[in-house]
């Protein structure tokens, strides 16, 4: 008995050691300046490849922040994490109803993820939603808010992000998609990769996907209606506008429409 005793008790600790202390031990003050080679994603992704007998190349080009489509930037944070300058890595509002969704649908369909708990999961660990690595997303996320300034967490997400395949990075998702550097992407297609996020592997940015087209044009009318977008990009405001009964003074900062779709994969997040 006193044996059985000490097991449980050396299991126990086991446990509480892998969901509280590891997440705890993870180095993090390197990503100040050093930028990850490889990524839990990425390496998740490379084992699901092998399983599955393809070959797939991982793309990614590194690129710093100031030389991203301000564009890009502002149409990620609307679609992923209107909030992120403002909060501390967690967005209660968005949590709260995501958690809401999750009861409606008797199952956890829906995310409520900030950017900075998105680069926690990707940086280190599985795309699973069980709560055990929940947990330690949080204490990721907590330790990543404190560690790093807002401008770098947004950086290093854009850098390792998933937009396609073996696409890992804006910098390769614009050559990829649209054959230019990301710095000279337009607020339209900023609003069609923006768009795809949720569910990177299932949707291109480049489709008719009813899905995409209607996410990016709401995208891409938030960024008009907040003043983002110039003048000389005009002429695609008359294509991508909302209908005039959709319209309203202001614009909700979490979009429910964005999480009707069925089947959002690991990256999904609340909008």
């Amino acid at each position: 008995m006193k044996v059985l005793k000490i097991l449980i008790g050396i299991s126990l600790f086991i446990i509480f050691s892998y969901i509280f202390i590891y997440p705890m031990l993870i180095p993090l003050s390197y990503l100040k300046k050093v930028n990850p080679k490889m990524t839990a994603m990425m390496k998740y992704r490379i084992n699901q490849w092998e399983k599955k007998g393809k070959k797939v190349k991982i793309k990614q080009i590194w690129v710093p922040l100031n030389k991203i489509s301000p564009y890009l930037k502002k149409a990620v944070l609307i679609a992923e994490d209107d909030k992120f300058y403002y909060h501390e890595g967690f967005d209660l509002d968005a949590i709260m109803l995501a958690l809401e969704k999750n009861i409606k649908a008797g199952k956890l369909k829906y995310g409520g993820s900030t950017i900075s708990q998105q680069l926690a999961k990707n940086l280190f660990l599985s795309p699973s939603k069980n709560p055990i690595r929940k947990i330690q997303e949080a204490i990721i996320t907590f330790r990543l808010e404190r560690t790093l300034p807002k401008n770098r967490i947004l950086e290093l997400y854009l850098n390792v992000a998933e937009w396609g395949e073996g696409i890992f990075g804006i910098e390769a998702a614009s050559r990829h998609y649209f054959g230019k550097p990301s710095s000279e992407l337009n607020p339209w297609e900023s609003a069609l990769l923006a768009a795809v996020l949720p569910n990177p592997i299932k949707y291109n940015p480049l489709s008719e996907s009813s899905y995409v087209q209607k996410r990016a044009k709401l995208i891409y009318f938030i960024m008009k209606k907040r003043g983002i977008i110039k003048e000389e990009y005009e002429e695609i405001t008359e294509e991508t506008e909302t209908p005039e009964e959709n319209k309203t003074e202001e614009i909700p900062l979490q979009e429910p429409t964005f999480q009707e779709d069925e089947n959002l994969s690991e990256n999904q997040t609340t909008l």
